[in-house]
């Protein structure tokens, strides 16, 4: 295609599912400080006045799950009950049980580990997984996502610092970006939407987001005559938050991932600990699509890994380089297996995963994060893959 606009969308930390995410991580967190070895599914929902955390814990830790679920809603900014919601004020409900027994028999013990008499972890469950990078930005994320997160960030920003003191925790960012001969131009629309107090001016609320949050944001020479801005498009948004949608955990897993680029296994990643390959192998993925981009072999990359349940190595491992490959995707595929073990225990011992803080990640992205220093994010196997490919 010589000429297409393509879109991606992001929502800040005050949105109803992205509260939710923060919790279940915010626990998963906090049990993995005391256990290492726990095994958490968290799942958390919430609506007006009411949170939900529901899921299967087995650990010997013990958390306050209902404190550490109002200390996260009252550091997003939901504190005082006339907002609709408050961390302080809303009723906290658990129902927790313990990991199945099936289930953990064959992730203690893979059946390559049984077959062998050995251990090794198995997959916590069956699914696809996708990694995917490109060359359009320097932390080779896709440009729309990269914008709409970055958007979402600033408007938190400018809400913590007090700099915009009338918007309030709930809002959602969409960025268009046009593109020749495969490679961004320009912006064509950007697309705001932001709670905010009611006896806020509708116009100074567009003026200020467009100053302070958009042109602070969005590269100058990306932006032209005809860039065209949606600030809060129905114009009011003062119902917001779990007031005014329910939340649940993940529920945006294409805003955790790449904004719509490429393709998508299904499978959310919040509240999750790294046995469950849904998480672990899909930073598995990134972290090699991305030493692929890295290392010029292509300009684009997908990978897709697959797994059954209970069975430590992946079935699959497919990569996909759009046609921009310097090496057939197959030869580039034969490379990734040599250089990177994606047994489940492999990828959380090589990518520390039972170290990473995982409620940073659970708003704007687990993707391109290289601000919070993930190790998914590291371009340190480029010449094993070169070496691997005969480069």
């Amino acid at each position: 295609m010589a000429r297409y606009f393509f879109t991606s969308e992001s929502v800040t930390e005050g949105h109803p599912d992205k509260i939710c995410d923060q919790i279940s991580d915010g626990i998963l967190d906090a049990i993995l400080a005391e256990d290492k070895n726990a095994r958490v599914a968290c799942e958390t929902c919430v609506t007006t006045g009411m949170v939900l955390v529901m899921g299967e814990i087995s650990t010997s830790a013990y958390v306050d799950i209902a404190k550490t679920a109002r200390d996260i809603i009252k550091e997003i900014g939901y504190d005082d009950a006339k907002y609709g919601f408050d961390g302080n004020s809303c009723a906290v409900l658990t129902y927790i049980d313990e990991q199945s027994p099936d289930i953990a028999m064959g992730v203690n013990n893979a059946l390559e580990g049984r077959e062998q008499n050995a251990f090794d972890t198995g997959a916590g469950d069956q699914g696809m997984m996708f990694g995917y990078a490109c060359n359009e930005t320097k932390e080779l994320m896709p440009l729309t996502a990269s914008l709409a997160h970055a958007l979402a960030k600033k408007l938190a920003q400018v809400r913590h610092s007090g700099e915009l003191g009338y918007l309030l925790p709930d809002g959602k960012t969409q960025v268009t970006v046009e593109y020749e001969d495969g490679m961004p131009v320009r912006v064509d629309t950007v697309v705001v939407s932001s709670q905010h107090r009611e006896d806020t001016d509708e116009e100074t609320l567009r003026r200020d987001i467009i100053e302070k949050v958009i042109k602070t944001t969005v590269p100058e020479n990306l932006i032209d005559e005809n860039t065209k801005y949606l600030i809060n498009p129905t114009g009011r948004f003062v119902v917001g938050g779990p007031q005014g949608d329910s939340g649940l955990t993940g529920r945006k897993i294409i805003v955790d991932t790449y904004g719509g680029v490429g393709r998508h296994g299904g499978g959310s990643f919040s509240g999750k600990d790294p046995t469950k390959v849904d998480r672990s192998a899909a930073y598995a993925a990134r972290y090699a699509a991305k030493n692929i981009v890295a290392a010029h072999l292509a300009d684009k990359c997908e990978v897709q890994l697959a797994y059954a349940i209970g069975v430590a190595h992946p079935v699959s491992i497919f990569v996909d380089t759009f046609g921009t490959g310097k090496k057939p995707d197959d030869e580039i595929a034969a490379a990734v297996s040599k250089v990177f073990d994606f047994r489940p225990s492999a990828i959380i011992s090589s990518l520390k995963l039972k170290e990473v803080k995982y409620r940073p990640l659970a708003s704007y992205g687990h993707m391109g994060r290289e601000e919070l220093n993930v190790p998914w994010e590291k371009t340190d196997k480029t010449e094993e893959l070169k070496k691997a490919l005969g480069m």
